[in-house]
C-alpha cells in the first residue's frame, strides 16, 4: 500500500490524499506515478499542466525500485550502484558527476555528465534543465550556453534556487563579480536552508568587500552552517587581511577531515609560496595529494602536483618544474589538467611541448568558453615571450581581455587567475613600455580577492618596481620593490627571482 499525502505546514491540515496498491516490488514506482498524478488533480493542477508534466515516473527516472533507492542514498559508491542496476538511469550519471566536481575530480566529472546529456530525453522538464546547465558548464565549458540554460530554467521554475546558484559559479569564472553577487543572493532567498550564505562569503570576497564577507561567515555559523566551503572562503579572507590566528584556526578545523584536508593544505601550500618559502609549500602540497591519492583521487593528486609545479616555474625553478608537471600530467591526463600542464610548461620554457598540448586541446574542445578565450591565448602569448616575439604575445592576449579578470578554476582548492595581464605586462617590460606594463600589474595589486594567495599576486609587487623603474618612477619603484621584499623578507635565499630582485633594488638606491 502507497500513501501520498499533501500538508500545509502552517496549520498541519491535510490538503489531499491518495492511496494506492501495489502487486509486488516491480510495480510500485507504476502506483505511486498513478497516484501522483491523482494528487495533483486534487491539489487543483490544471488538466493542461497534468498532462504536459506527465512523463512517467519510471522513465524519468528509473524503472528500478532498487536503483532508486541507491540513488537516494547519493554518495558516490550509492550513485555507482544505481547506475550499476539501471545504465540508463540519467540522473544518477549526472549527480555522480556532480560529485566528482565538487572533490575536484574534473575528468570523471565530465564523463558522466556527458553521459546524462546523452540519456536526457527520458527525464522531466526540470531535469532537463539541471543536466543542461550542468553539462554545457563543466562537460563542454560552453559558458554561454550554461548561461542560457539557466537563465530558461529559472524562467520556467521561478521559485527554483540551483539555476541561481549555477549562474553565480559561471559568472565567477567570467570575472563578473556583481552577478555573482546578485546570483547568490536570489539564490539564498528562494532557498536558504540549500543555500546556506557559503559562496555569498566568496562573492564578497571576489568584490574586495571583505567586512561584509566576514559577517555572512558569522551569520552561516550561527545557523550552524560548518562545511568545507565555509571555512576556505572565510580562510581567504583571513589571508587577505593579513590575519594568520584566523587562518591558521581554519587550517586546524580541516585536519583529520576526508575530503578537507587535503584542499585546505593545498590552500596553505599556496600561502607559504606568497611568502616565498617555495620549500615549505612545495611539502604541504606533496602531503595534500598523498591524501588525495589515498583516497584514489588522481585528478585532485595531480592538480596539486600541477599547482606546485606551476609555482615553481613562476620562481625560475624550470627545471624542476617540468618535471614535476610532466609527473602530474602521467597521473591525470584530462582536458583541465593538461590546460594546467600546458601553461606551467610555457612558462618553464618547454615551449614545444606546451604548443603541442595546446593544439591538441583546441582541436578537441573547439568550443570551451574559458580554454579558447582565456588559456589557449595565455599559453599562446607565453610561447611567444619565450620567443623574443612580445608583440605577437599582446596581440594573442587581445582575445583574453574580456574575462581576464574572472577565476577559471573553480572546481578545487587552485586560485590559479590573472594570468593574461601579468603576461601581458611581461610583453609591455620586454618592449620597453614600462608605463603600460605597471597599468597591468596594478591590477592584481587592485583585486586581492580575486588573485588571494596565488604566487603571482605576490610577485606582481616585484614586476611593479621593475616597470616603474623604467619609467624613471625611481620613489616609486623602490617602494613596489620594498614591497616585494617585505613580503619575501624570509623566503627561501636560492629562488631565482629573489635573488634577482634584490640585485636590482640595490642598483636604486
Amino acid at each position: 500500500m502507497i500513501g501520498l499525502k499533501a500538508v500545509n505546514c502552517n496549520s498541519g491540515e491535510a490538503l489531499a490524499q491518495e492511496q494506492v496498491q501495489a502487486g509486488a516490488k516491480e510495480e510500485v514506482l507504476k502506483a505511486l506515478d498513478k497516484a501522483a498524478g491523482s494528487l495533483r488533480a486534487k491539489l487543483g493542477e490544471s488538466l493542461a499542466s497534468v498532462q504536459k508534466y506527465d512523463l512517467p515516473l519510471e522513465e524519468a527516472t528509473t524503472p528500478s525500485l532498487e536503483a532508486l533507492k541507491a540513488y537516494s542514498v547519493r554518495g558516490i559508491s550509492s550513485l555507482k550502484r544505481a547506475i550499476e542496476l539501471d545504465p540508463n538511469f540519467a540522473m544518477a550519471y549526472a549527480r555522480l558527476g556532480g560529485t566528482y566536481l565538487s572533490l575536484g575530480e574534473n575528468g570523471l566529472a565530465a564523463e558522466n555528465l556527458e553521459k546524462a546529456y546523452e540519456l536526457r530525453e527520458r527525464l522531466s522538464e526540470r531535469e532537463k534543465y539541471y543536466i543542461a546547465a550542468t553539462y554545457y558548464s563543466w562537460a563542454t565549458g560552453e559558458l554561454e550556453k550554461a548561461n542560457q540554460a539557466c537563465e530558461q530554467w529559472g524562467q520556467a521554475y521561478p521559485r527554483e534556487a540551483h539555476p541561481h546558484a549555477l549562474l553565480s559559479l559561471n559568472s565567477m569564472q567570467l570575472g563578473h563579480y556583481d552577478k555573482v553577487l546578485a546570483e547568490e543572493l536570489e539564490s539564498i532567498r528562494l532557498d536558504p536552508d540549500h543555500y546556506p550564505t557559503t559562496d555569498l562569503v566568496g562573492a564578497y570576497a571576489f568584490l574586495n568587500r571583505f567586512d561584509e564577507a566576514k559577517a555572512t561567515y558569522e551569520q552561516a555559523r550561527a545557523r550552524n552552517v560548518d562545511n568545507r566551503g565555509l571555512h576556505a572562503f572565510r580562510y581567504y579572507v583571513a589571508f587577505a587581511e593579513h590575519d594568520s590566528a584566523e587562518m591558521q584556526r581554519h587550517l586546524n578545523w580541516a585536519m583529520g577531515k576526508r575530503g578537507t584536508e587535503d584542499q585546505l593544505l593545498s590552500m596553505h601550500s599556496d600561502t607559504q609560496a606568497y611568502a616565498g618559502h617555495l620549500e615549505k609549500a612545495l611539502e604541504l602540497s606533496l602531503q595534500a595529494a598523498d591524501i588525495a591519492m589515498r583516497s584514489d583521487q588522481k585528478e585532485t593528486a595531480a592538480l596539486y602536483l600541477l599547482n606546485a609545479a606551476l609555482r615553481e616555474a613562476e620562481v625560475g625553478k624550470a627545471s624542476e618544474s617540468r618535471q614535476q608537471a610532466t609527473s602530474a600530467l602521467a597521473l591525470a591526463p584530462s582536458r583541465d589538467y593538461q590546460i594546467l600542464a600546458a601553461v606551467t610548461l610555457a612558462r618553464a620554457g618547454d615551449t614545444n611541448r606546451a604548443q603541442t598540448i595546446a593544439d591538441d586541446l583546441h582541436k578537441r574542445y573547439p568550443l570551451n568558453t574559458l580554454l579558447n578565450d582565456y588559456w589557449l591565448p595565455t599559453i599562446h602569448a607565453v610561447v611567444k615571450l619565450k620567443r623574443k616575439r612580445p608583440d605577437q604575445a599582446r596581440e594573442f592576449l587581445q582575445v583574453a581581455s574580456a574575462y581576464e579578470f574572472g577565476t577559471p578554476w573553480v572546481a578545487a582548492p587552485v586560485t590559479v587567475s590573472f594570468y593574461p595581464p601579468y603576461v601581458r605586462g611581461e610583453a609591455y617590460l620586454e618592449e620597453g613600455q614600462g608605463r603600460q606594463a605597471a597599468t597591468e600589474f596594478q591590477k592584481l595589486v587592485d583585486h586581492r580577492g580575486v588573485v588571494m594567495n596565488f604566487v603571482l599576486g605576490a610577485l606582481a609587487h616585484l614586476q611593479l618596481g621593475r616597470a616603474k623603474a623604467m619609467t624613471g618612477d625611481k620613489d616609486g619603484a623602490r617602494a613596489a620593490y620594498q614591497d616585494f621584499l617585505t613580503l619575501w623578507k624570509d623566503a627561501d635565499p636560492d629562488i631565482p627571482i629573489l635573488i634577482a630582485a634584490k640585485s636590482e633594488y640595490a642598483k636604486l638606491q
